[in-house]
């Protein structure tokens, strides 16, 4: 569907049901966020606030919040764009099926941005950050943050907008130490598209300028988002994706502006010119902490005639950011087999954080002719994955071999580990990384970007049974409440973590008791605070085992050994995943803002029947 602009999206929802108008008055302090958080857990529809206490402008969220949604706003579009990613993965295609592709050319011309020379009515209203809608997400949140923008920069270098980068980076809009409505705080690594072109300019000595771009048409706010392959440009994609080409201009201080955006924020960042950014409750289910990050001296903000703010709301998953996710495979297929050769899926675990939990299926055709059937192509799969992309950013990555399950998936975790958990020879088949890099969003390391990796690969015939229920098994004192979280997977609660050298002599007391028992079903166990949580669901098993531990650190094992440098256990691995001090904190809404939220629920008030 080409809309032209965020209002005329709104319209179009509503009149398919799939958008709710809250007309009470909501708090942008907390209480919206509250409100997405319950809508998006109810699988309810998107919801505009019409009424933002201390805001002239109304906010809209959960415009991403299904999959069936998303599709919905890019019906007329989607398939095509579909056809131009796989096309530039793969362009033998166009030799297979020529007929299917005649259309290509056209619709590429029909994408490029197009450049505005009249009607340039977002400058004509200056507004000020204060202005701007201040949604407070979580309790320790350093302040109001901007969650869908569209941060826009140029190649100092290749000026234009065909060489400029569009990137989904989180705005702080005040707190901290920001001079109010004149600085805010960006939130981005130095590899991401903008880091790059920050430090082309640093080396030049001069400030790079940035647009942040907010609302618009729903295709211009996912390109900021999608993770393109090489040589497409995110303004084109939106407009291969909106229907509509990406419609731009620069104002009199030589800034790139959005003619669609409902809100425009410019500004520069000076090289070497951070201040503390956070905390903010991020996608792991715990909060980002404080730490130096860019420093954007703001110049201008504008807003149309009639803005509306979108923005979404950042948790533990799944939220609205995983339907984004499942939106980006939904365009793009599964294209890493083309990107990493041998490899046949790769998943990464939403309910783990995304980034800490790797699954992937692989080849293993290294040996054929041997008798023996072990991890060896799968091994140098593994480290191709680890070295691609976002995927360098994971902990741990679980590997196994397509020909001995060919309707296996990722996808359907508890089968995968189920797999996976009856082949693994221990004493073989774990490998680590350490002393490496990890995302900067995980605390469970040993500083920020700094913890290890593990990979743990299978192949070949099951070589075990996966116990489904416990057998007379005997526990060190301290360690209770045993409880079966899947085949295979057993969870154990004990005392709060306080040191790592007396986490050493605890588990190591509690290896020696059970290397005298039958563990022949348990291959994998979690030593965690509260065992009846982490047994409740797959979802809180991956979350807890996978978020809260440092592979290196945290990984023990009943018979452990090391020989020449390999580390390998007997009976079972052992994975401490209990809060350390050094972690950050869990992501926990109040609960008096929680009440506040039920009044939409009752009968009369506009969120009745949804929450």
């Amino acid at each position: 569907m080409g809309y032209k602009s965020l209002q005329h999206c709104i319209e179009d929802l509503e009149r398919h049901n799939h958008l709710v108008r809250v007309k009470e008055e909501v708090d942008p302090y907390l209480e919206m966020a509250a409100i997405q958080l319950r809508v998006y857990e109810n699988n309810g529809p998107a919801i505009l606030f019409e009424n933002v206490k201390n805001s002239r402008y109304p906010a809209v969220s959960n415009l991403f919040g299904s999959l069936e949604r998303s599709k919905f706003m890019f019906r007329d579009t989607i398939d095509k764009v579909k056809k131009l990613i796989q096309l530039k993965a793969d362009p033998t295609v166009v030799l297979k099926h020529p007929f299917q592709y005649t259309w290509v050319p056209f619709t590429a011309i029909k994408a490029l941005p197009r450049k505005q020379y009249f009607q340039k009515t977002l400058l004509q209203n200056e507004i000020s950050i204060s202005d701007l809608p201040q949604i407070h997400h979580w309790p320790m949140d350093g302040g109001a943050f901007v969650t869908l923008p569209a941060v826009y920069t140029e190649d100092i270098d290749k000026p234009g907008v065909m060489q400029s980068n569009l990137g989904m980076y989180r705005i702080q809009l005040g707190g901290n130490d920001y001079i109010q409505n004149k600085e805010i705080g960006l939130h981005y690594q130095l590899h991401r598209g903008i880091g790059i072109h920050q430090t082309k300019a640093n080396a030049k000595g001069q400030p790079l300028k940035v647009s942040i771009f907010v609302g618009g048409p729903p295709a211009n706010i996912f390109s900021a988002v999608m993770p393109l392959p090489e040589g497409i440009s995110e303004l084109t994609f939106a407009g291969a994706l909106g229907g509509r080409r990406f419609k731009y201009y620069y104002d009199k201080d030589g800034y790139c502006i959005s003619a669609d955006a409902d809100f425009v924020i410019t500004g520069e960042v000076y090289p070497g010119d951070n201040k503390l950014e956070g905390p903010f409750g991020d996608h792991l289910g715990y909060y980002s902490l404080k730490h130096d990050f860019p420093l954007m001296r703001v110049k201008k903000v504008y807003a149309k005639p009639n803005a509306i703010w979108p923005f979404t709301v950042v948790g533990r998953p799944p939220q609205e950011d995983t339907s984004f996710g499942a939106l980006i495979h939904e365009i793009t297929g599964d294209i890493i087999p083309s990107e990493v050769p041998g490899v046949h899926e790769v998943h990464a675990v939403d309910a783990a954080g995304v980034h800490p939990l790797l699954i992937a299926i692989g080849s293993e055709r290294y040996t054929p002719y041997s008798q023996t059937k072990q991890p060896s192509e799968l091994l140098t799969i593994a480290n191709h994955i680890l070295g691609t992309g976002q995927m360098s950013l994971a902990k741990y990555l679980f590997i196994t071999n397509k020909a001995d399950a060919p309707n296996l998936t990722t996808h359907q975790v508890a089968d995968y580990f189920q797999h996976v958990l009856e082949r693994i020879d221990l004493t073989r088949d774990i490998h680590f990384y350490t002393n490496t890099s990890i995302d900067t969003l995980d605390y469970s390391g040993t500083g920020l970007n700094t913890g290890s990796k593990v990979v743990i690969a299978a192949a070949g015939e099951p070589i075990r049974q996966l116990a489904k229920a416990i057998n007379n098994l005997t526990l060190t004192d301290g360690f209770t409440d045993q409880k079966v979280v899947m085949p295979g997977v057993l969870a154990i609660q004990t005392r709060p973590f306080t040191t790592a050298d007396q986490a050493r002599k605890e588990i190591n007391s509690l290896s020696s008791t059970l290397d005298h028992q039958d563990l022949s079903g348990f291959p994998l166990i979690v030593i965690c605070d509260d065992s009846d949580f982490v047994a409740r669901s797959l979802n809180n098993f991956v979350w807890v085992s996978f978020t809260r531990s440092n592979p290196s650190h945290d990984i023990y094992g009943v018979g452990e050994f090391t020989a020449f440098k390999h580390w390998g256990c007997q009976k079972a691995i052992i994975i401490d995943a209990r809060i350390k001090p050094h972690h950050a904190p869990v992501l926990e809404m109040d609960p008096e803002v929680n009440k506040k939220v039920d009044r939409l629920g009752v009968k009369g008030a506009s969120l009745h029947g949804i929450i």
